[in-house]
């Protein structure tokens, strides 16, 4: 689960069809609304995550400054799917 809006998260990755990972790249994140998961108790040694039009950007929460991982939405949700089956 994601604290915040999971909704805000969805119409933000709805908003383009699925880009290619370079395209997604291009978008500034300096606004960017990044999301923590629940389950990691309000600690900082999780992951955040981050719509982007068309797909998704994902940073570590205890040094964001490192960069961002980015993929479009569908492969983004082909991983949250392996891992909620516990295929990955």
């Amino acid at each position: 689960m994601l604290q915040g809006s999971r909704r805000k998260l969805r119409e933000a990755i709805a908003e383009k069809p699925d880009m290619n990972t370079g395209d997604l790249y291009a978008f500034d994140l300096s606004d960017a609304a990044w999301y923590k998961s629940s389950f990691s108790n309000g600690g900082e040694q999780c992951v955040e995550v981050a719509g982007l039009p068309g797909g998704i950007a994902v940073r570590d929460s205890k040094d964001p400054a490192k960069g961002t991982l980015r993929c479009p939405a569908g492969q983004w949700g082909a991983f949250c799917q392996a891992v909620n089956e516990g295929t990955l």
